[in-house]
């Protein structure tokens, strides 16, 4: 049986080969063929893209609302009947035993 001894000059020789080997095989995927296209084409492409956002663009003006806001009459009626749940929430909460709201103070 006979040993055969490895100089450490042909392991790291080997090792570089192994290295090279294996990169050009990673980065052989990158290179992909693209026919006929360019990076302006790339480009072009990118910039066709429509981009939405869930946050209107800041140099648009605001649209103009196509109903009136509420009138005073509306208005005064949606107060009287958030005041009047308030009450009856009030009234709930102190026939549980809960501690009675503070009052509101107008500004």
């Amino acid at each position: 049986m006979a040993v055969a001894y490895v100089s450490n000059e042909r392991k790291i020789t080997a090792l570089a080969a192994g290295v090279l080997l294996l990169s050009s095989f990673s980065l052989g995927g990158c290179a992909s063929s693209t026919a006929g296209s360019s990076l302006m084409d790339a480009r072009a492409e990118a910039s066709e893209a429509v981009k939405t956002s869930a946050y209107p663009p800041l140099e648009d003006p605001a649209n103009k609302r196509e109903t009136a806001t509420m009138t005073p009459a509306e208005r005064l009626k949606l107060q009287k009947e958030l005041i009047a749940a308030r009450d009856r929430q009030a009234a709930a909460g102190k026939a549980r035993g809960a501690v009675a709201p503070i009052e509101p103070t107008k500004p």
